[in-house]
């Protein structure tokens, strides 16, 4: 039980960067190199955000990307899925084996291309990699927002887990989920005290929420948001050009942010800079919130109203 043994305080980084767009390989380096960053600050957790590895898909909104039967859309998701993240694959491999040997655990925004799901749709999950450098968790965005429908599949139950750090228990979701307030309950009920929330990157994302649940649940919160800039997107992109057309600077401007279980800033939202922010995150605030409001504990009814949460991975068919 959390408080009951393990370290009261823990460091935490949170790494806003943006990902070498659609390249897979050359931006695994790159969140390769932020943990190591992490690990020489002490961090025993590094957050990352939502579907950067390969990256987040820009281009729907910004290229008539809901055109039925478009050939030039069909060339972008074939590309699209051609970078997406196989776990099965070992494409985790190399960064699972260097979380073991800095000793720091990892939560990473990816688009995974399950084959259990049939290997030709991607969903947006978030990866949990421990310090023992074991994948524990994969998350699948159980309902895409708006135009990420088409390109994303809807995800199931199965990631809603939360994990041991020290005295805490970190949980995570992937942007919009965040405003769900079921989904919240399902890791609350775990006894999640640190959530870990990552988005592709905007402040007006990341402002109110992040201070919002951290009140809800008392809880620390963690938001992790990505950038994205002109400059990100390769040339070798099918529909670069149609994507710069007009392009403001920053396509994503991060956001990332810190709260505490009072909701009071630890870190405030950082703006159009990549880095690795830091901060020194103690339990013992956690349970000093909790006197007043603990949504699973002494401030729930579960003989009026009670979640059920069906954690089985989807399949299109099992076999007897």
């Amino acid at each position: 039980m959390p408080s009951m043994s393990g370290r009261d305080r823990i460091t935490v980084g949170v790494a806003q960067i943006a990902p070498v767009w659609l390249d897979r390989g050359a931006t695994l380096d790159k969140v390769a190199s932020f943990v190591s960053d992490a690990a020489a600050a002490n961090c025993d957790l590094v957050a990352f955000g939502e579907a950067l590895v390969p990256g987040y898909p820009f281009w729907i909104e910004r290229t008539d990307g809901a055109r039925f039967n478009s050939a030039a859309q069909k060339r972008m998701f074939a590309h699209y899925l051609d970078q997406g993240v196989v776990i099965e694959r070992g494409d985790l491999g190399t960064l699972a084996r260097l979380c073991r040997q800095r000793s720091v655990a990892a939560y990473l925004g990816v688009m995974e291309r399950p084959p259990d799901r049939g290997g030709h749709s991607l969903y947006c999950s978030l990866v949990y990699i421990d310090a023992g450098g074991e994948i524990r968790s994969v998350h699948r965005k159980l309902q895409p927002t708006y135009e990420e429908r088409l390109a994303w599949a809807s995800g199931d139950g199965h990631g809603l887990r939360v994990h041991a750090l020290g005295t805490f228990r970190v949980g995570g979701l992937n942007c919009w989920e965040n405003w769900m307030p079921l989904v919240r309950t399902a890791l609350y009920a775990q006894g999640e005290d640190l959530h870990v929330a990552v988005w592709p990157g905007s402040l007006h994302n990341t402002a109110d929420i992040t201070r919002f649940v951290a009140l809800e649940s008392r809880s620390y919160v963690v938001s992790a948001s990505g950038l994205m800039r002109p400059e990100d997107i390769s040339a070798s992109v099918p529909l670069r050009d149609n994507m710069l057309d007009n392009a403001p600077s920053l396509l994503a401007n991060g956001g990332s942010a810190i709260a505490a279980p009072d909701g009071e800033w630890v870190i405030e939202p950082v703006v159009g800079e990549e880095g690795l922010f830091v901060a020194e995150l103690d339990h013992a605030r956690v349970r000093e919130e909790r006197h007043n409001f603990d949504p699973v504990g002494h401030y729930a009814r579960p003989d009026v109203m009670r979640l059920t949460v069906d954690r089985r991975r989807q399949m299109a068919a099992e076999f007897e």
